[in-house]
């Protein structure tokens, strides 16, 4: 990248130097697995960053030391207030990447108003603050309606949260369009990223596909689904995130996705390159469904959490391709392979003691064999 982009912002340009000393990114989400991402290849580059997180989060401590911590809550207009307060001469731009993640369907008022009502306080604050030069929203690609499969899903200028399902991706729609309101209607420099599902190292927290992961390496999963999803590398999202505050033009949407990708080839590769145990099955999305629903009316009897829902097999048989084009085109973002994801991702498990090393014990079972 050179050192200095020219890009547009509705009827005007300007310079932007990546490395102006004068600029400081205000990362909300910043303990999360993206947002943490996007802190540490902020500061690998030289730039300065402030840090929101939660009070008394546990993940802080996985935040960047060179990341300056500030405290507070997206439903929090006062502790909002302190984040974006900068010393005079201090330009920043805000890339707003904390939300609540649900992968449960029904309305939920604490998603709402953390999703939606925490992205209306962050638009006012950036209205509100003349050194705030920019916004970068991460939505979701759950946020844009689905197409019948065959056809590849591309950006839309306009969200309807009625056309999309579950609570998380309602969410999505409804703050995603709050965005581009407060863009056409209020003059705020913004732009859209819709990543796709997330994988790869350092994630601390451990979200649904690492946990996945662990299930599939550790023989945790009987069985499989025939569906698909899309996953990207978290290191790709973080640099198409940047990328997007660095020359995404104001108005705008960017689809950060990948190639679909088979649960049934997914969890091969995971195998692979874990030395794990493979599924033994894998069953059709008519019987997933079925056992989803069984197990959904189960756990509400004994009020515990099911295994397998409905939902979850949704999002398996849906379209998930989606068309990256645009962000590849005007953002140069690009993906590495499900394989090396995969591969940095086990050797991070293994580093980090979150798995066991399943090739020493094929190496002490084999040993045991042989002396026997």
């Amino acid at each position: 990248m050179n050192e200095y982009e020219t890009f547009e912002n509705s009827d005007n340009e300007f310079e932007m130097n990546a490395e102006n000393t004068n600029t400081m990114y205000l990362v909300t989400g910043a303990a999360g697995f993206l947002g943490g991402t996007v802190c540490r290849q902020l500061i690998d580059r030289g730039d300065k960053v402030r840090a929101f997180v939660l009070p008394n989060d546990p993940a802080i401590k996985f935040v960047p030391e060179e990341a300056e911590i500030v405290e507070g809550d997206l439903t929090d207009i006062e502790s909002l207030e302190y984040f974006f307060t900068v010393p005079e001469g201090i330009e920043t731009i805000v890339l707003h990447i904390a939300s609540i993640v649900t992968v449960n369907p029904d309305y939920n008022q604490k998603v709402i108003d953390v999703n939606v009502g925490g992205t209306k306080n962050i638009i006012e604050l950036c209205l509100s603050h003349p050194e705030c030069k920019k916004l970068v929203y991460c939505s979701s690609t759950g946020a844009i309606p689905e197409l019948p499969k065959g056809q590849t899903i591309k950006e839309v200028d306009y969200f309807d949260e009625t056309k999309v399902k579950g609570c998380y991706s309602m969410s999505k729609a409804l703050a995603s369009q709050e965005v581009l309101d407060a863009v056409h209607h209020r003059g705020l420099n913004a732009c859209i990223v819709h990543p796709s599902g997330i994988m790869g190292p350092e994630d601390f927290a451990g979200g649904e596909t690492t946990k996945t992961l662990i299930q599939i390496i550790n023989g945790e999963m009987p069985a499989g689904i025939s569906g698909d999803f899309n996953l990207c590398d978290v290191r790709d999202l973080a640099q198409g995130t940047i990328a997007a505050a660095d020359k995404g033009r104001s108005g705008e949407c960017y689809i950060l996705g990948n190639e679909p990708v088979s649960f049934k080839e997914f969890s091969q590769m995971v195998t692979e390159e874990s030395s794990g145990k493979k599924i033994g099955m894998f069953l059709p999305i008519w019987a997933a469904n079925m056992m989803g629903s069984m197990m959904e009316k189960t756990a509400k009897a004994k009020g515990e959490k099911p295994l397998m829902t409905t939902f979850s097999v949704y999002n398996l048989a849906r379209n998930n391709s989606f068309d990256s084009s645009k962000a590849e085109k005007e953002l140069g973002y690009n993906t590495r392979s499900y394989r090396e994801t995969i591969h940095d991702e086990v050797q991070w498990l293994l580093e980090t003691g979150r798995i066991a090393n399943h090739n020493e014990e094929k190496h002490t079972e084999e040993k045991a064999a042989a002396a026997a």
